[in-house]
């Protein structure tokens, strides 16, 4: 018997069968995309509002699923209104208000053919203030929380707050600016999150139902 020529049958057929498990590895397939979250509505054109979607892909041969959210490629259809980077982080454009598509697009490993894959997420942009918006002509109840000796109120009027807590109810879109007045013998001491503060003044964009604390030492 011809030992060497064995061996050598041996190896090529080990060499084989490792082509055909690297090959039947290679052969997996991306079949869907899920994007999450959606739909997804942001309550005001503001850029600073971000999220991040994530693209899970279904695959075949094996079956599996993977977050694919940094491989696939993110578009906005109407970037005026809504925007998506590279890595699937969507804000509002700040520039106008709608809805618009966000699409994850893949043509790695995609099958039969090499076919692209698509996905798609809605994403509202609303604007309460403009009409036209989504959300237009809707209302907000401002809450004003006080925390010691002192009294808040409002422009526009609305607020005029003597007691721990009182509200009132603008249309949605408005802007507020609150202003606080220590009682005799107390100071101002600050307002908390929710407003931009200016002294004893606080400025904020009504979209939502809102709590404004106003402290006083």
């Amino acid at each position: 018997m011809n030992w060497k020529w064995l061996s050598v049958a041996a190896l090529v057929a080990t060499a084989s069968l490792l082509l055909s498990f690297s090959s039947c590895a290679h052969d997996q397939q991306l079949v869907a995309i899920t994007i999450q979250p959606t739909p997804l509505t942001f309550l005001q054109p503001d850029p600073a509002l971000m999220t991040q979607f994530k693209a899970l892909g279904t695959y075949i041969h094996p079956p599996a699923t993977k977050d694919i959210t940094d491989s696939v490629t993110w578009a906005s259809n109407t970037v005026q209104v809504a925007t998506v980077t590279a890595t699937g982080m969507a804000a509002p454009a700040g520039t106008g208000c709608g809805t618009v598509n966000i699409s994850a697009s893949s043509n790695q490993r995609t099958g039969p053919g090499g076919n692209m894959v698509f996905a798609f997420a809605s994403v509202t942009v609303n604007n309460p203030a403009v009409p036209g918006c989504p959300g237009f002509g809707t209302n907000a109840t401002l809450t004003v929380s006080i925390t010691g000796n002192g009294t808040v109120m409002s422009a526009p009027a609305g607020i005029d707050c003597t007691s721990t807590t009182c509200n009132a109810t603008f249309p949605a879109g408005t802007t507020v600016i609150l202003t606080a007045t220590p009682a005799t013998g107390s100071m101002f001491s600050s307002w908390s999150a929710g407003c931009t503060p200016s002294g004893n003044q606080c400025t904020l964009t009504l979209n939502t139902n809102t709590t404004i604390g106003a402290m006083f030492n």
